[in-house]
């Protein structure tokens, strides 16, 4: 069996075995999601233990270092880098930190990337060549780190959301650079497939009627992975149109981000302020139950990360082309499912 392949189920089977785990420990240690209180999801009826993102981190970490092992610096970097992050969202899932003190623990995982040589040197230039970031590089690497970490994080708020979206783009960034087929990939093949299957592995405890939250310490984890994971492998490769492709497997989320910031900027509203303007949100607004909206964002996430492995084969202009279709299409679906629109609500899990 292909190397790959025994990552991503040992991942999946060790996140299988640990996620009960972790659940016993969360109820009796009593990191319980209550509805009602300030530090919830706003969306389900009942407790619910939390800290499953300490079985996904512990998974993803087992497999990628059993395959990689961690004598490579870069390894070595984003195992450690992504305990940081994990126990900054343990705490928070104990006793719920600030945003600005949560904002300063991502900031170290991302600079601990960056210290263990984890960073955008490069990018490409869409009129040939490249583009060298010199000076800049350390801190757009950081800035990356911590967008996709709190757009993991704002879209975390239905039974099984972030980690099936998590599941469909890691799966995308595994598929690409397998396409690729090149050595220096073979740090992202590697921990792709762990972070996928680590993901996977928790969705049945997860998807709805959820057993068990992935809490802070998996939505932020999550995110790290992903940011970390693109920048160790898919921006090495000088077929890649930079982070064009990681971009676009992550594209519902970072959509939904992007909404968020508009809406809550225009309301005159602090961005970490939660409310029930997401996505997910007006989707069940709309109607839909927990698991059909969940349903419809995996396909919507589905046809964000298609359109990335698209974009890996074809020429810059078609791709710029294809990225634009796909803007102004969920730009419609936005505005006919009232995203941007002023309505106050109860306010949501987190951001």
């Amino acid at each position: 069996m292909n190397p790959t392949w025994l990552v991503l189920i040992a991942s999946a089977c060790g996140s299988v075995l640990l996620t009960p785990l972790v659940r016993r420990f969360a109820i009796k240690s009593g990191a319980v999601d209550r509805p009602g209180l300030r530090h919830t999801r706003g969306v389900h009826k009942k407790p619910i233990p939390r800290l499953g993102g300490v079985a996904i981190f512990a998974a993803f970490a087992v497999a990628a270092s059993a395959a990689a092992g961690l004598a490579d610096r870069d390894h070595f970097g984003i195992i450690l880098g992504g305990l940081l992050i994990v126990a900054i969202g343990v705490i928070d899932d104990f006793r719920p930190l600030s945003a600005k003190v949560k904002l300063l623990g991502q900031l170290a995982a991302a600079i601990v990337l960056v210290l263990f040589g984890v960073r955008i040197n490069e990018v490409t230039n869409p009129f040939g060549g490249w583009i060298f970031l010199g000076p800049w590089s350390a801190p757009l690497t950081v800035l990356w780190v911590v967008t996709l970490i709190n757009v993991v994080n704002f879209i975390d708020g239905l039974d099984g959301l972030a980690a099936g979206v998590t599941s469909i783009a890691s799966l995308t960034l595994l598929f690409v650079a397998l396409k690729q087929g090149q050595a220096d990939m073979a740090d992202m093949v590697i921990f792709a497939a762990a972070l996928a299957g680590a993901t996977l592995g928790f969705l049945p405890y997860n998807f709805n009627p959820a057993r068990i939250f992935m809490g802070d310490s998996g939505s932020m984890f999550l995110g790290y992975a992903l940011a970390a994971i693109s920048v160790n492998g898919l921006v090495k490769s000088a077929t890649t149109v930079g982070l064009a492709v990681p971009v676009l497997a992550m594209g519902l989320p970072i959509f939904d981000s992007f909404f968020v910031i508009i809406r809550r900027y225009l309301n005159h509203r602090p961005v970490y302020e939660a409310d029930r303007g997401h996505v997910h949100h007006r989707l069940l607004d709309l109607g839909l139950s927990q698991k059909q909206a969940v349903l419809v964002l995996y396909g919507v996430s589905g046809l964000f990360s298609a359109g990335a492995i698209v974009f890996s084969e074809v020429s810059l202009g078609r791709g710029l082309a294809m990225v634009v279709v796909m803007t102004f299409g969920f730009l419609l679906l936005a505005k006919r499912i009232g995203i941007l629109e002023v309505r106050p609500g109860a306010p949501g899990k987190k951001g």
